[in-house]
């Protein structure tokens, strides 16, 4: 399904707030606040920023902003990104009552101009939105890239077979088109959501915290009907360039072994349907492989991955983080 990006424009401006979820890149987020706040008023309603409990300073720079348009709210305890995301929106929604959201993390601003181009739309086809996220140097990021969902789409499900993710990911030649493409799956990098969409979706869930939920999130919208573009003339920069490689394989610090695990099981289990069980028996020794990017931590992390499939079996999310942490743990 596309749509000419050309079509009739807004004949007034959409209440448009923007939520951004920071946990101790001060550095990152200075830019992220600067570049949102440089967008007129009537563009830009509002910025919340939901500081996940930084301890580097964060804190202290946003209380001596004092541009009325950011509003800030400090957690006792970092949350996740999950749950920043739940709180950021559920502000926003209690205190501007918006026709449209926009979310993305610290790290992560629209390029000069994009949100005009969102306002300047008919949104009326669409229930949310997602920008094309490039890195600064303009390649683009594939941590952002949307997808379909391939076990709803027969062409997307076979091009999965063949090509792995490639398949089912939208295309570099998307980011080049003249129209929006229908997807599924996308990321909370920016991200448009709409108070029809957020009717449907509801609030991200916040025991997700981190990994995952932004699929979860968008995918749970699609299955509810609700309708979501790609949009190439929406632009963003991920300014993420120096994470993209730094797992390799292996998990750092080893508590996050189970909660990508856990989540993309539920992910799975979201997308495939009566599928999911085939799925299961063919995924599950991928990850056990796993174990031998961790030498000297096996049994540790063997034991996060049997705790990732139980709950996600269960659709458990409600685990304490300091569970988690201590299981992580040396014995």
């Amino acid at each position: 399904m596309t749509q000419p990006i050309s079509s009739l424009q807004q004949t007034a401006a959409t209440r448009l707030v923007a939520v951004v979820v920071t946990y101790n890149r001060l550095a990152q987020l200075k830019v992220t606040i600067a570049r949102l706040l440089e967008t007129a008023p009537e563009t830009l309603h509002a910025v919340v920023v939901f500081d996940n409990a930084s301890d580097d300073g964060t804190g202290a720079w946003l209380a001596a902003q004092d541009d009325p348009r950011l509003l800030v709210e400090s957690s006792a305890s970092n949350l996740g990104g999950a749950g920043g995301f739940a709180g950021g929106m559920s502000l926003a929604r209690e205190r501007y009552d918006p026709d449209w959201m926009v979310v993305m993390d610290d790290d992560a601003r629209p390029e000069p101009g994009a949100l005009a181009a969102f306002q300047a739309r008919d949104l009326s086809q669409w229930d949310a939105l997602a920008a094309a996220v490039y890195f600064p140097d303009g390649r683009i990021c594939e941590m952002n890239r949307p997808s379909r969902n391939p076990f709803s789409h027969g062409r997307a499900f076979w091009r999965t077979l063949r090509r792995g993710r490639n398949g089912f990911h939208l295309s570099p030649d998307a980011y080049d088109a003249d129209h929006d493409t229908a997807i599924d799956v996308t990321s909370f990098v920016g991200f448009f959501i709409s108070r029809r969409g957020l009717e449907l979706a509801g609030l991200p869930d916040p025991g997700l915290f981190l990994y995952g939920d932004d699929g979860l999130y968008t995918l749970g919208l699609s299955t509810r009907g609700g309708r979501i573009a790609f949009t190439p003339d929406i632009r963003f920069e991920h300014d993420c360039s120096t994470f993209a490689s730094s797992q390799r394989g292996r998990f750092h610090p080893l508590w996050k072994v189970y909660y990508y695990h856990r989540n993309l099981l539920l992910l799975y289990r979201m997308a495939s349907g009566w599928m999911f069980w085939p799925v299961l028996v063919i995924i599950l020794p991928r990850w056990l492989i796993k174990a031998r990017h961790h030498p000297g931590e096996r049994l540790r992390f063997l034991g996060l991955i049997a705790r990732a499939v139980r709950d996600g079996l269960l659709r458990r999310t409600g685990t304490p983080h300091r569970k988690v942490l201590s299981w992580a743990q040396k014995p």
